[in-house]
């Protein structure tokens, strides 16, 4: 199986905008393509994670990846994907936000001398002279088919400022200045992205007269992909800081039956022979695929210690027995207390699994709650540090929200 058919064997490939060239230049590790990445935090988030394996699966094919930051474009805003305008960052944060990015891509991504680059769109789109932008590039674009694109149509009824108007000329140029300082032929990007990745191609062909291939993956999981990453408590991030590898871990381990396995077609590195076995496992085995994927995936971002580690806590908290050293922990203090105790309600709010008191209320109020697999119905239940001592106090809010409380 070549390269590319693997791509498409895989579910990653949606649309393409000329098969069979870039069939041959993916095939013979002949693209050199970029991926763009917002930083509009300081982490990666799991959202970004079938982009980061698609590039490591690429390069392992020879091909050259490019991630484009984009630390120009973010002082803009991307349309694409959503009903309001992105809140503006300074240019200090975004310069720190692009240094986090790097850390975090090198894990998966090897860069250096004729390998993968990590370029900027600030150091060209900042110093645009914008008269000479208009005239060399806004020839080059109709607005009436600017305004056909899906991303500019679902914000038509609530506003479209001039400032998103501009984000499909600016992904053009950057596509265009890519190609033109580093040979890029290729960008990729999901779904949503479509209309600004044909812009790019057309602006090339337009001015050059040369060829450029766009490219899109699949959205993963479908229409699902665009809340991937997220959770009732937040994003689910790269950083170990911000979402540990347990919680990571916990996150696969809990994806839908029903999408499990496109989850290891589309993001592990298992051969697809071993993948297809799994597509008839049922009830307990699934689970067992679960187990696959959760670990596989943990170990790509935080390494194989920290995936077994999560493993083992996984086992102590569910399934008896394993490890509850490496369990997402709270350690309570005397500063936390009122009169020498803590009440449910605020315990569940220091560990952070409820957002609020009158959150916590709820939450035991509906019987969500259990210290220990005992379920706490009264929100004037209290502790002391003292029961907090022995190591083995497990708080959880549900099935999937939990941690251990210290003293």
């Amino acid at each position: 199986m070549t390269l590319y058919d693997e791509l498409v064997a895989r579910g990653l490939i949606a649309q393409v905008t000329d098969e069979a060239e870039i069939r041959d230049l993916i095939n013979n590790g002949k693209a050199t393509f970029y991926i763009g990445f917002d930083p509009t935090a300081d982490s990666l988030h799991v959202g970004h994670f079938m982009a980061l394996c698609l590039m490591k699966r690429l390069q392992m094919g020879g091909n050259k990846p490019i991630a484009l930051i984009g630390g120009g474009t973010a002082m803009v805003g991307d349309p694409s994907g959503r009903t309001d305008m992105r809140q503006m960052m300074t240019k200090e944060t975004i310069a720190y936000n692009c240094e986090c990015f790097k850390k975090q891509m090198s894990r998966f991504i090897e860069f250096g001398e004729g390998k993968a680059m990590m370029v900027n769109n600030a150091d060209w789109l900042l110093d645009l002279n914008y008269i000479e932008l208009l005239r060399d590039v806004g020839a080059h674009f109709s607005v009436n088919r600017m305004l056909t694109a899906e991303c500019y149509k679902q914000r038509m009824e609530k506003g479209l400022s001039f400032l998103e108007f501009n984000y499909m000329i600016m992904q053009s140029y950057d596509f265009y200045t890519l190609y033109n300082k580093y040979g890029c032929n290729m960008q990729f990007g999901g779904d949503d992205q479509w209309s600004n990745m044909l812009g790019g191609t057309e602006l090339i062909r337009r001015k050059l007269g040369k060829d450029a291939y766009a490219m899109t993956i699949n959205l993963l999981l479908n229409s699902e992909g665009k809340k991937m990453g997220k959770t009732a408590s937040g994003a689910v991030w790269l950083d170990a800081n911000k979402t540990t590898p347990f919680e990571f871990y916990q996150y696969w381990r809990n994806v839908s039956d029903a999408d499990v396995i496109k989850c290891l077609k589309m993001l592990t590195f298992l051969p697809l022979e071993e993948i297809e076995k799994m597509e008839s496992w049922e009830g307990a085995q699934l689970n067992e695929a679960k187990d696959i994927l959760a670990f596989e995936l943990t170990k790509l971002v935080h390494g194989e210690e920290e995936s077994s580690k999560a493993i083992e806590a996984s086992k102590a908290l569910f399934a008896g027995g394993g490890n509850l050293a490496d369990m997402p922990s709270v350690t309570i203090t005397e500063a936390d207390l009122r009169d020498g105790s803590i009440d449910i309600m605020g315990l569940l709010v220091v560990s952070k699994l409820a957002a609020s008191r009158s959150e916590a209320r709820r939450n035991v109020e509906q019987g969500g709650v259990t210290v220990n697999d005992e379920k706490v119905t009264d929100i004037a239940t209290n502790y002391t540090l003292d029961d907090f001592r022995s190591g083995d106090f497990i708080l959880k809010r549900g099935k999937k929200k939990f941690c251990k409380i210290e003293a």
